[in-house]
């Protein structure tokens, strides 16, 4: 970055502008794998306008650029560039607008999903897309995340009607529209929702809300070995059954769970955790078919969760699953695998994960989304120990070709990043010409950061 354009940033942000070495080390990664980079400088514009600003200074430099949220991303996608700037969101944090009414809001990028559920009390509506960690709703749209509760309720891709996006010409542009549908031109909304930054920055985010639920019921149930569990999961999917979350953890990770979320009255046994949503009279039928389908599978000891309080307590031991396998050594590294297959698949593919696991000797308990047939392996390596991630390295790698083979992909929620580009060229190789091509036509001095989800030359 020259001193003009250095200069001329100043002048524009003046102490909204920062190169001192403290700040820009704050900003030089996410919660993924890879050492810090440091860019020559952060920006905190406030205003769709001041991103537009920076972006046509950048672009007429050729000055790469890395949009920041909160930081909790595991692949890589906010990772500095050390001849670039990165530009944080986090003073664009305002609701713009709600109508429960009609069932939807308008949210600046930086608004979290905790926020916005927090701002909403008090309407009858709320947010439903969550992925565990408290993100940025446009981080979220960026890299199309979903959760715990995309069974019910589906992915930023369901719930995302339309996008603020600064083009990296510093052009502003709105797509979509705050009606149920539209058949208005090419479908750009969702160009953008899963672009990771590479094709403008996300500024504003439409959304569609959910109703409160009239009753909601949350419980856990216990099986004798991981393939009841993911059995019991499958057919409660193919039965029908409405239900909002269905989440697994094997034994590995119940026992990490219970030791590090300081859990009382549970077992360290392959669990399924089940949220449902609706009517008392309806969530009381689900229940009776879930209970009858997990007794089939050799469930047992199903307990119930209906106060508010029990239900945060349950949810938060899942939640804090990343940070307790994290927990369990001192300057080590997590690393999390996000395959998705077909829901027919799905105990196939867990089945065969868990005992390459053993087979390998790593530590990699295990937990799912299995609603959606999304499951992660969460793997604590040393650093310093280069055998055991060559480990990690085959198994992540003859995992993805497991997920392909069952006709899978290769992330269901986490995205590319830095870290699953090669995995992309296997799952994608027919695609990625057409997304270059969009990627030249869009960003023609490759500033929008550069080297994520695919490298360009």
């Amino acid at each position: 970055m020259n001193e003009t354009v250095q200069a001329e940033l100043k002048k524009i942000f003046n102490g909204r502008f920062s190169t001192s070495e403290s700040t820009r080390a704050n900003y030089a990664r996410g919660e993924d794998t890879y050492n810090p980079i440091l860019s020559k400088a952060v920006v905190f514009p406030e205003t769709n306008e001041e991103v537009s600003k920076i972006l046509k200074i950048c672009n007429e430099h050729k000055i790469p650029v890395v949009p920041f949220g909160t930081g909790t991303s595991l692949e890589g996608h906010v990772v500095g560039n050390q001849n670039g700037i990165t530009i944080s969101l986090e003073k664009m944090n305002k609701v713009l607008s709600v109508n429960a009414e009609d069932f939807d809001c308008r949210v600046q990028a930086n608004v979290t999903r905790k926020q916005l559920n927090e701002y909403l009390r008090e309407d009858g509506v709320f947010f439903p897309i969550d992925p565990g960690a408290d993100a940025a709703l446009g981080g979220m749209a960026s890299t199309s995340a979903s959760g715990t509760m995309a069974v019910k309720y589906g992915t930023m891709r369901t719930v995302i009607s339309g996008l603020t996006v600064v083009l990296p010409n510093g052009d502003i542009i709105k797509t979509g529209a705050r009606t149920k549908k539209t058949s208005a031109g090419y479908n750009l909304t969702n160009l953008f929702i899963g672009s990771e930054g590479t094709l403008g920055i996300i500024t504003e985010v439409q959304l569609r809300l959910s109703p409160i639920p009239e009753s909601i019921m949350s419980a856990v149930c216990y099986f004798p070995d991981l393939d009841s569990a993911v059995k019991t999961a499958q057919e409660v999917i193919q039965y029908g059954v409405s239900i909002a979350r269905i989440e697994m953890l094997n034994k590995d990770q119940m026992e990490i769970s219970i030791k590090y979320s300081k859990l009382e009255n549970i077992k360290a046994s392959p669990t399924l955790f089940f949220e449902f949503h609706g009517s008392e009279l309806s969530n009381n039928e689900s229940i009776k078919i879930v209970e009858e389908l997990s007794k089939n599978n050799g469930g047992s000891d199903f307990q119930w969760a209906s106060s508010p309080e029990e239900q945060k307590i349950l949810w938060k031991a899942r939640h804090d699953v990343y940070y307790s396998v994290k927990a369990l050594g001192h300057d080590m590294k997590v690393y999390s695998t996000d395959v998705c297959v077909p829901i027919s698949k799905l105990v196939e593919c867990i089945s065969w994960a868990e005992k390459e696991v053993k087979k390998l000797g790593l530590t990699a308990p295990m937990v799912g989304h299995v609603g959606d047939g999304n499951f992660h392996s969460i793997i604590l390596y040393d650093p310093d120990d280069e055998e055991k991630q060559k480990k990690i390295r085959q198994y992540s790698d003859d995992l993805i070709n497991k997920a392909l083979e069952l006709e899978g992909t290769i992330t269901g929620e986490h995205g590319i990043g830095l870290q699953k580009k090669h995995y992309l060229l296997r799952e994608h190789p027919d695609n990625l010409p057409v997304m270059k091509a969009i990627k030249r036509s869009i960003d023609v001095n490759n500033i929008m950061n550069p080297g994520k989800v695919f490298d360009l030359n």
